[in-house]
């Protein structure tokens, strides 16, 4: 008998179950040999996927027991992971006992196997795949599963019990997170899909399909010769996207023509726009959704082009965060340096060496001293923050709004041999000044969640109340403030909230247009802020 066969048991239920009652899991573990049917082992699985699967399993337990932000072990890891399949079937129970792991389906006794060494990362991969294993011969729910929902349970069992920022997406999932970050081969629309009608909404400029002279308002009705009715909004990305330098045929009925019409599309990168921009009364305001490997590089042309076009009736520049949930970390600090002509933009700490950074505003100042704001609310978060943080910091914007979301973690993102990929928390991020923003987030100069509703009222309390504010600052700014009650007191002097209304730009056209008011809330801003690194 090999060692694999002395450290693990299985046994078929419906063999022993008369001999199971009254018998404690102990007694069953004595006189199961004695009670038991012939053993009959369960089907394996075949050789391509258990391959597959050791090598998913070691590649996410390796890149979470080495780069997550805290120190964890492979066996807590793995065996939460073991716990997670109860999500497939609640009947299944995987609890590590002692130096066995035992497996139970509706509360009997099916497979144990000796537990690896808790930093055996093949081993417990290995321990993974034999309790997937017997559980599929004893679960029709197991057994129906594919292995991308089996990859789903274990993962998600092993992230939950991390943080709330670290997850599992599967392959279909990850590519679509990843044509988020770093674009896809596309044409250039966006598109809605009702009642089977796939209908265009958007043509973005300077796209194939822009060039192709598609219209909002067209419908596609076929693409490659095959019908779209059915096919839900996934369907007909999947059939849109594809490697670049590739043709499409799209068939399109369009208002007014009585046949529809016909055209063939080569796909070209496509990244989605992140910042929309609007030009009123010589300010420059910028919305910006998100971050992704574009959003940097298109608020410089932007801005450029608007320098050229508005000259000296460019007065200021609005960047409108509110809702922003953050992106990539590198072009936060990008965007944050097109501001900056010198000094710290952010730090990141974590456990894992790559993690240790210090960003350093490198260039000039893109809008050359131009008054700048920030617009931020609740729902502003991460690499939003890092910005707002940022400019705050360093005195070169003022903050209107209500307090920021408060995630001060980063995110590396882990692609897995299933081409699915663990978005794993693994550090910190620091504001110049030194705070550790989660948890805190950043607080507006100008707040605008109290309960002055107007314009004068808004500006009027947060010059009167400097003192008030100064004095807050300097309690948000105490670096490695980790008392959580201090930090929930701190927020409450201007609450996170949602906001959607023209309220912050109001406020922030009111300050540019008058000086004097502008001053005082430069001042505000300067006296707010300590010495910087």
């Amino acid at each position: 008998m090999t060692r694999a066969q002395k450290s693990s048991k299985i046994i078929p239920m419906n063999n022993f179950l008369p001999c199971l009652r009254k018998i404690t899991l102990t007694a069953v573990l004595i006189v199961v040999a004695a009670c038991a049917a012939p053993y009959t082992p369960p089907p394996p699985l075949i050789r391509a996927d258990r391959d597959d699967m050791l090598e998913v399993f070691s590649a996410g337990y390796r890149n979470i027991t080495e780069k997550y932000i805290d120190v964890v072990s492979t066996e807590s890891i793995a065996v939460s992971g073991l716990r997670g399949i109860a999500s497939i079937d609640p009947a299944i129970r995987i609890e590590k006992q002692g130096n066995e792991v035992i497996l139970t389906y509706a509360g009997n006794y099916v497979f144990q196997t000796a537990a690896p060494k808790s930093s055996d990362i093949v081993g417990w991969s290995m321990a993974t795949l034999d309790m997937i294993k017997s559980a599929v011969h004893v679960s029709a729910d197991m057994k129906m599963a594919s292995k991308e929902k089996i990859y789903e349970a274990v993962f998600d069992g092993v992230l939950s019990g991390l943080d709330i920022f670290s997850r599992y997406a599967g392959s279909e999932e990850a590519k679509r997170n990843r044509a988020r970050r770093d674009g896809f081969g596309g044409i250039g629309i966006k598109f809605t899909v009702k009642n089977d009608v796939v209908l265009i909404t958007t043509v973005l400029p300077g796209t194939p399909a822009d060039d192709a002279n598609l219209q909002s308002g067209d419908q596609i009705i076929e693409i490659d010769g095959e019908s779209t009715n059915g096919l839900s909004t996934n369907n007909v990305v999947s059939r849109l996207h594809g490697a670049t330098q590739t043709s499409v045929n799209l068939k399109i009925r369009r208002s007014g023509d009585e046949i529809p019409l016909g055209f063939e599309l080569t796909r070209t990168h496509i990244v989605p726009n992140t910042v929309t921009e609007k030009r009123n009364d010589g300010i420059l305001y910028f919305k910006i959704s998100s971050f992704n490997q574009d959003t940097a590089r298109t608020v410089a042309e932007k801005l450029n082009a608007a320098k050229s076009d508005m000259g000296h009736e460019l007065i200021g520049v609005i960047l409108d965060l509110r809702g922003n949930p953050g992106g990539l970390l590198k072009q936060s600090v990008k965007v944050a340096d097109l501001f900056l002509a010198q000094g710290r933009i952010v730090s990141t700490k974590g456990r894992h060496l790559d993690s240790l950074h210090q960003y350093e505003a490198g260039g000039r100042d893109l809008a050359d001293g131009l008054p700048v704001f920030v617009l931020i609310d609740g729902k502003s978060a991460s690499a939003a923050e890092i910005v707002a943080a940022a400019l705050q910091d360093r005195n070169r914007a003022v903050l209107i709004g209500t307090s920021s979301y408060g995630k001060g973690t980063v995110q590396t993102v882990i692609r897995l041999p299933n081409d699915g990929e663990i978005t794993l928390t693994w550090s910190r991020f620091m504001a110049p000044s030194g705070y550790p923003l989660h948890g805190l987030g950043v607080r507006p100069v100008v707040c605008t969640s109290l309960n002055e509703n107007t314009v004068a009222k808004i500006i009027n309390h947060a010059i009167d109340s400097a003192p008030q504010t100064k004095a807050t600052f300097e309690a948000w700014r105490i670096p490695g403030l980790q008392d959580k009650k201090r930090r929930v007191a701190l927020r409450r002097s201007c609450p996170a909230e949602k906001h959607k209304t023209g309220l912050e730009y109001a406020i922030a056209q009111k300050i540019l247009s008058d000086s004097a008011i502008y001053e005082k809330a430069q001042e505000l801003s300067t006296r707010t802020s300590q010495a910087q690194k």
